[in-house]
C-alpha cells in the first residue's frame, strides 16, 4: 500500500508502527505527502517519502505526479489525514482501492476546526469513519466507523485528542480488513468478515 499524509501524523505513524510491529500484513511502498513535515518520521521507518506540493484548486500536476509514483506499484492507497480532494479522473486513473479516515461529524462541522465547533454545540459523542474513496466526497462505502463519550467537562482539546485515538483505531481496522480481503463492495455499502 502507499500511504498519502498531510501535516497530521497520528493516522500515519500508527500505521507505520503497526505494521513495524507485524499487526498489519502489508508492505508500504511509500508516503506521499503535500507538505515535508513528516519526512523524518517515515524515513525512520525506512520507507520513502514523497513530498508532492498540491496547492490551489488546479491539482492536476500534483496527480499527474501521484499517479507516476503509484502506477503499477501498489494494490491500494490509505489517505492518512491527507487534506486535499482527490479528483475524479484522479481515482479513475489510479484504479486501485483509496481508504479515507475522517471525523464522524460530517456533514455537520465541515471545515477546519470541526472539534472546537462540536465542544460549541455541546456533543456528546465524537468518532471516525473509514470508507472506500469515490467521487463523491466523503460519501463512500463505509468499512468501520466507532465513537467515543464525552462530556460537557471535555476542552476542544480533549475532544482532539479522544478524536485521533478513535481514528487510530478506526483505521487501522479497515486498512488490517482490507488487507486481509474481509472486505467485500456491494454497491454503496460493504460487507466486513471481521
Amino acid at each position: 500500500m502507499a500511504i498519502f499524509a498531510s501535516k497530521s501524523d497520528h493516522c500515519l505513524l500508527d500505521l507505520l508502527w503497526r505494521r513495524r510491529q507485524g499487526q498489519l500484513p502489508v508492505t508500504v511502498s511509500m508516503v506521499i505527502s503535500n507538505h515535508p513535515d513528516v519526512a523524518e518520521e517515515v524515513r525512520a521507518f525506512g520507507i520513502p517519502f514523497f513530498h508532492v506540493p498540491s496547492q490551489g484548486p488546479d491539482k492536476s500536476t500534483a496527480e499527474t505526479e501521484h499517479l507516476r509514483l503509484l502506477k503499477g506499484n501498489v494494490d491500494f492507497v490509505v489517505l492518512a489525514r491527507y487534506m486535499q480532494i482527490l479528483s475524479g479522473d484522479f481515482i479513475e486513473k489510479l484504479s486501485v482501492p483509496i481508504i479515507n479516515i475522517h471525523h464522524s461529524f460530517l456533514p455537520a462541522f465541515i471545515g477546519a476546526g470541526p472539534y472546537a465547533k462540536a465542544k460549541e454545540r455541546g456533543v456528546k459523542l465524537v468518532g471516525a469513519t473509514a470508507h472506500y474513496v469515490t467521487e463523491d466526497l466523503d460519501e463512500g462505502p463505509i468499512i468501520e466507523q466507532d465513537v467515543v463519550r464525552v462530556t460537557h467537562a471535555h476542552t476542544a482539546g480533549d475532544l482532539t485528542r479522544r478524536g485521533a485515538d478513535v481514528e487510530r483505531a478506526v483505521l487501522s481496522r479497515a486498512v488490517l480488513w482490507h488487507a486481509e480481503d474481509r472486505v467485500v463492495r456491494d454497491g454503496n455499502h460493504t460487507i466486513v468478515f471481521a
